[in-house]
């Protein structure tokens, strides 16, 4: 009985202490997440990424979808992508109301990486800019500011890991190797990025949203386009890709001529498919 009460006795000492302990981590991020300073707020933010997906934490994060720092908020999103929650998909979904292109753009990455529809037609509209007066996502404004922003590297990379996984083509690349030089140049826009990460999406609407965005005025975004419509393999579009051909930028140029190619070994595959073999009858009979 005696070991008994010890062995209660230090379990309960242990518990205790891991309580304590629990309860200092909890305050340290709190306090963290209330300091003046925004770089240890967003250090808080950051970190609460690895603090799992349930708590009174995860509700004080969702809160700073509301700090006045931007770094901050986008920091913030980015945690928030990591949550597979339904509350966490309703944050998201609220900053895409955030006035700075930064914050909503990585919202509308984030939500699209989670196939939600919000994200996908964000996106769209980001590629769309200006030339959809109807834009029931970006004020005029946010997308004139979006037009000039240029995408952090760390988005790119983001962009690149998600939009490499296209249906593969036998005797095809996968086209990673455009998408990369594209991705670390130093003049891609953010639209371009857009459009890159729309790539696999077969739906009419991104396809309409990509021929679009083969006269864009941003050489970016007319080769990101091309890249996306190459990788479609829908031989269709091939005419679409023909002015391209002399287009005044030689990335632009070059991915239309090997994006013709593409589509042409792909049709002349399925005529090859469709046409009836020799001595096909005579087997037949």
């Amino acid at each position: 009985m005696k070991w008994i009460l010890i062995l209660s006795a230090s379990a309960a000492l242990v518990s205790q202490g891991r309580a304590a302990t629990q309860a200092q981590c909890s305050e340290l991020l709190r306090r963290g997440l209330e300091d003046k300073n925004p770089e240890t707020r967003k250090q808080a933010v950051v970190a609460l990424s690895l603090a799992g997906q349930r708590g009174p934490l995860l509700v004080r994060l969702e809160e700073m979808l509301r700090d006045k720092d931007v770094e901050v908020r986008q920091a913030v999103v980015v945690s928030l992508a990591e949550v597979k929650t339904r509350r966490a998909t309703a944050a998201l979904r609220q900053a895409l109301e955030d006035e700075v292109p930064e914050v909503s753009f990585t919202a509308a990455k984030a939500l699209w990486a989670r196939n939600d529809s919000a994200g996908r037609q964000a996106l769209l509209d980001v590629l769309s800019g200006e030339s959809k007066t109807t834009s029931g996502f970006f004020s005029k404004q946010k997308r004139q500011a979006l037009r000039m922003m240029h995408t952090p590297r760390t988005t790119l990379l983001f962009a690149m890991r998600q939009g490499a996984r296209f249906a593969p083509v036998p005797g095809l690349g996968e086209g990673v190797a455009s998408m990369q030089a594209l991705l670390t140049d130093a003049g891609v826009s953010g639209r371009a990025a857009a459009a890159l990460l729309l790539g696999n999406d077969k739906g009419a609407a991104v396809r309409d949203a990509l021929e679009d965005a083969l006269s864009d005025k941003d050489w970016s975004v007319r080769a990101a386009a091309v890249h996306s419509l190459s990788l479609r393999n829908d031989p269709s579009l091939k005419k679409d890709l023909e002015p391209l051909l002399n287009d005044d930028k030689e990335a632009v140029r070059m991915r239309a001529a090997a994006g013709y190619l593409r589509l042409s070994v792909i049709q002349a595959g399925r005529n090859a498919a469709a046409s009836p073999q020799p001595g096909a009858e005579q087997q037949k009979k």
